[in-house]
């Protein structure tokens, strides 16, 4: 997979391809970033990429012509048809349904925007989509672009060592993930729950499923509410709300 990232700071995004499971897959040939400063497609001596909005108002916007310089430059350096990545507050929430869809593009362009934003023009004519990571403000869209990468390339087959691991993962079935345990020395199999020590493969994902409906349920409810669950779902988060509850009442009492 190719992904082009166009941005005022390029050296924000370098450290996507050094680290950890994407870096692994960059040094691999899975996937290759290549990075575009529109100021190096500016013709005047102060490299101007912004200008003040028509109408007023404060702060400065992001000027059409160095981004569509830039933009016809990235088309060209590679023949794959380009899937154009605005990110932007105003965007749709980035889901890890969406990192699938773009993990199957052959080629990726991520627009960084800075300032109070792009040139609309820009927008309307060469943006396939605008994404965000959350309803809040950042002073640029490369923390939003790293994340998209790091999401996008870890799909990729082979980044992971296990490729049972990005199945599992939170948000891939609409749901958390379940709790984890490990080997302690000081603690040993302490705490642990006895299903996860008996070795019984099928008592184990039942477990695990009715512990990843039970954290969504008491962390993230609205996802349940996006969900259409099964009986047996159904049925393993109803076991779950009335574990939950009973231990509650039993704090309760023991002050």
């Amino acid at each position: 997979m190719r992904i082009d990232a166009i941005t005022l700071f390029p050296e924000y995004l370098q450290s996507c391809v050094k680290v950890g499971v994407v870096g692994r897959a960059f040094e691999r040939g899975l996937a290759s970033l290549t990075l575009w400063n529109p100021r190096d497609f500016t013709h005047d001596n102060y490299r101007r990429i912004d200008e003040r909005p028509f109408g007023g108002g404060p702060g400065m916007v992001m000027m059409l012509d160095p981004l569509q310089e830039t933009l016809a430059a990235v088309r060209e350096a590679a023949s794959e048809p380009c899937h154009v990545v605005y990110l932007s507050p105003q965007g749709r929430p980035f889901t890890q349904s969406k990192a699938r869809t773009l993990a199957a593009k052959p080629r990726l362009v991520l627009l960084a925007g800075r300032y109070e934003g792009v040139d609309q023009r820009f927008l309307d004519a060469h943006v396939d989509e605008e994404l965000s990571i959350g309803d809040y403000v950042l002073s640029g869209g490369e923390l939003p672009a790293a994340a998209v990468i790091d999401a996008v390339v870890r799909l990729l087959d082979g980044a992971l060592n296990d490729a049972e691991s990005a199945p599992q993962d939170s948000f891939e079935q609409g749901l958390l993930d379940c709790p984890h345990y490990t080997r302690s020395e000081s603690q040993g199999t302490e705490g642990v729950p006895e299903v996860l020590l008996s070795g019984n493969h099928a008592h184990i994902a039942r477990w695990r499923r009715q512990q990843s409906l039970g954290q969504t349920w008491l962390k993230r409810p609205d996802l349940l509410e996006k969900m259409q669950l099964s009986a047996a779902d159904q049925a393993l988060l109803a076991a779950f709300q009335a574990e939950q509850t009973a231990n509650s009442k039993t704090d309760a009492g023991n002050p």
